[in-house]
């Protein structure tokens, strides 16, 4: 997966997670979030978990493939974070 500019940027990073459907978002090396990507309705979705205290950032927003639904994972991230 490729890093978006405006996370590398800031430092950041993306490691892929425990399954094909993570992925975890570094900062300095750090994992602060966490998205994985699940079936929704017919399509898919992209939960966002803060991974230092389990709070929610994703919209529920719905998507065509799951790859989508990872790369709208990424937009929804940094408009929550206003980057």
């Amino acid at each position: 997966m490729n890093v978006p500019d405006w996370l590398k940027l800031r430092d950041g990073n993306l490691r892929a997670g425990l399954n094909d459907t993570t992925w975890l978002v570094l900062l300095n090396e750090h994992p602060q979030y966490r998205l994985v990507t699940k079936p929704a309705k017919g399509n898919f979705t992209c939960s966002i978990t803060q991974t230092n205290n389990g709070k929610r950032l994703d919209g529920g927003l719905t998507y065509q493939t799951s790859n989508a639904a990872f790369t709208g994972g990424l937009q929804e991230l940094r408009e929550k974070l206003g980057w």
